[in-house]
């Protein structure tokens, strides 16, 4: 048991009466807070250097910090001190919107699981633009995710993207365009072939741009999407985001089985593995895979790895079990290819 499990978590835990939002913000400010003296010493505790390049990018190591936990970039210092070897901030939108109403974020406890409509809550792309200008280059690479605003109509999404592209893209080692939160009414619907094709037409070309799925999509529909991406120069596939699927969770948690929004945690464990195994099979190996989904323990991340992944980010894993879990995923990388070195 970690010091985070035994002693910091508990006390996140019954902040608020037990409000996780309530908690994901205190964390948030007591991370902005951290003087460099703080960090550098989380950093010489946590730091792994277990290199790898994906889609043309240089990474420390190769887990990373999934997009929901910092969407508007407030800890961005912080990330990297903690063992993370690359940042995805967002998703962010080309307005400002406060999301869905509150309560929106779940725990389920026995199912180390989360439920979460947020609704992309945030400051607007032009904000974290002027926070990214000012913090300057960060110490590990930096996804930026974006989405369509709430009040954007569907038929003007690539305008609403393009515009959160233009104004971010200076700042991003690579853009994820997430087509596949359950939270945004219709947004769904952009992973279509037609709608993917007219977005990845707008947006490729000055950055990586990598497409978000969902776990919920069929694999002929998958099968569909990925061809979309290489017609159209994606760089990569994050595969996946949270599910609308209720499957595989604890007695304990079925009461909360009723609360809308998207699923993470260990219920989508196998599911985002087997998702990330068949885009690689499908496609050869020729779009590089950030696996996300269900990486709780070490060994999931190691099974993201052996079905392709090159890389994995952590979010609900990392509520649950701390920035130990960073460090021992990027361990196991790399005692994996020591092993794999001849």
């Amino acid at each position: 048991m970690s010091a985070f499990t035994s002693a910091v978590r508990p006390v996140l835990f019954r902040l608020g009466g037990g409000d996780a939002e309530r908690a994901h913000e205190f964390t948030l400010q007591r991370l902005a807070g951290l003087g460099a003296g703080p960090r550098a010493l989380l950093h010489r505790r946590y730091a792994v250097e277990a290199p790898v390049e994906a889609f043309g990018v240089r990474f420390g190591n190769p887990v990373g910090l999934a997009a929901g936990m910092d969407k508007n970039g407030v800890a961005l210092p912080a990330w990297p001190a903690l063992g993370f070897g690359f940042v995805e901030v967002g998703t962010v939108t080309a307005k400002p919107q406060p999301g869905n109403d509150k309560p929106r974020l779940f725990r389920l406890r026995d199912s180390e699981a989360v439920i979460n409509r947020m609704g992309f809550n945030n400051a607007g792309a032009a904000a974290l633009a002027t926070r990214l200008a000012e913090l300057g280059p960060l110490a590990v690479p930096l996804g930026i995710s974006l989405g369509k605003s709430k009040v954007t109509p569907l038929e003007e999404a690539v305008e609403d993207y393009l515009t959160s592209y233009n104004l971010l893209h200076p700042y991003a080692d690579y853009i994820a365009v997430n087509v596949s939160s359950p939270n945004t009414p219709g947004l769904r619907t952009l992973q279509d072939k037609s709608a993917l094709a007219a977005l990845l037409g707008a947006l490729v070309g000055k950055k990586p741009v990598l497409v978000k799925i969902a776990p919920d999509l069929t694999e002929p529909a998958i099968a569909e999407l990925l061809e979309v991406c290489l017609a159209y120069g994606a760089a990569g596939v994050i595969a996946t985001n949270t599910t609308l699927s209720r499957d595989g969770l604890a007695a304990a948690d079925q009461p909360r089985a009723g609360e809308t929004g998207g699923l993470s945690g260990r219920p989508l464990t196998e599911r985002a593995r087997k998702i990330v195994h068949f885009v690689h099979e499908e496609t050869g190996g020729r779009l590089p895979i950030i696996g996300v989904g269900g990486i709780v323990e070490p060994d999931d991340a190691t099974r993201m790895f052996d079905a392709g992944a090159a890389l994995v980010q952590l979010y609900t894993g990392f509520i649950y079990r701390g920035p130990a879990l960073v460090r021992a995923a990027a361990r196991a990388y790399a005692t994996a290819g020591e092993k794999a070195t001849p």
